[in-house]
């Protein structure tokens, strides 16, 4: 196993691009032998993080999602980077449940999924200049993918 590596690629903020995220952190991932089930907590993680910043970061505008990952020996660390809107109240928007489009028949649960999903999980945002989402897991390593 690669005891360090990392990456990044950048797409537009296209909900069809959030399953191109998913295959990018899987195959990325891959060489750290996760379980199958260690790869999908980070795919869901992963596809949460890129959907906000598509309906949230960009509100229907077009922009550049930013996904970086990094390898270091058994943590994968995972950011998803918008320069959409912002957060004002980062707090506010990690509470499960809460939505800033009720209308839109969205869960809330997005954050509560993330840190469901991975080991540490932060939100960094600023009204006007956008959020970036790191997310951590340790891969316990010898899974079969």
């Amino acid at each position: 196993m690669n005891q360090h590596n990392e990456m990044q690629t950048t797409f537009l903020s296209l909900a069809e691009n959030e399953s191109f995220a998913r295959v990018v952190i899987a195959a990325f991932a891959v060489q750290m032998s996760p379980t199958v089930s260690e790869i999908a907590d980070v795919k869901t993680a992963v596809s949460e993080a890129v959907t906000n910043a598509i309906v949230h970061g960009y509100e229907g505008t077009k922009g550049i999602v930013e996904l970086r990952a990094r390898i270091d020996g058994s943590w994968l660390t995972v950011e998803v980077q918008d320069r959409g809107k912002g957060i004002a109240d980062v707090d506010q928007a990690m509470e499960p449940f809460y939505t800033s489009h009720p209308e839109q028949e969205r869960s809330g649960m997005g954050f509560a999924v993330m840190q469901t999903f991975m080991d540490e999980l932060r939100v960094d945002s600023q009204p006007g200049a956008g959020t970036t989402v790191s997310m951590r897991k340790r891969i316990r390593a010898g899974g079969v993918v």
